[in-house]
């Protein structure tokens, strides 16, 4: 199933981030797609705000390539990975994202094209757009059950 939430300004992005997580279901692993500069890290970090994790803790993983939270509402742990500068699929494989995937914590996903073959089937797809006026598109598609 489609979702489309629109992102007309930064100012949008908390309400955009709890529309985005009234979405969640039981799915963990969300691969978040658009161009460099889309967006994806700053979304991702609201959705974090969102979740519950302390506004400071919420930065990009890029020089890590994985970042772990624990929200402080839910104390449910979460994953935010930048694939980014993985060269191989046998790279995120030596980092154990399978693991990581089997877990049950919450994964979320920027550069998800880098690991394509390793992405469970239940991946909720998340497409960053930037519109003409600089304003985003988030289209969220959930699985088929």
């Amino acid at each position: 199933m489609k979702h489309i939430i629109e992102i007309p300004t930064l100012d949008a992005l908390p309400e955009a981030a709890e529309k985005f997580v009234a979405l969640m279901g039981d799915e963990t692993v969300y691969a978040f797609h658009g161009e460099m500069g889309a967006g994806k890290t700053t979304f991702i970090r609201q959705l974090c705000r969102a979740l519950g994790v302390e506004e400071d803790l919420a930065n990009s993983p890029s020089f890590s390539i994985i970042n772990e939270y624990r929200s402080d509402t839910t104390a449910e742990l979460m994953y935010h990975f930048d694939l980014y500068r993985l060269e191989s699929v046998d790279e995120a494989l030596e980092i154990g994202v399978e693991d990581y995937f089997d877990s049950g914590a919450l994964c979320l996903l920027e550069w998800p094209e880098r690991i394509e073959p390793l992405l469970p089937d239940d991946t909720v797809v998340v497409e960053l757009k930037v519109n003409p006026d600089d304003s985003r598109t988030l289209t969220v598609t959930t699985p088929d059950e």
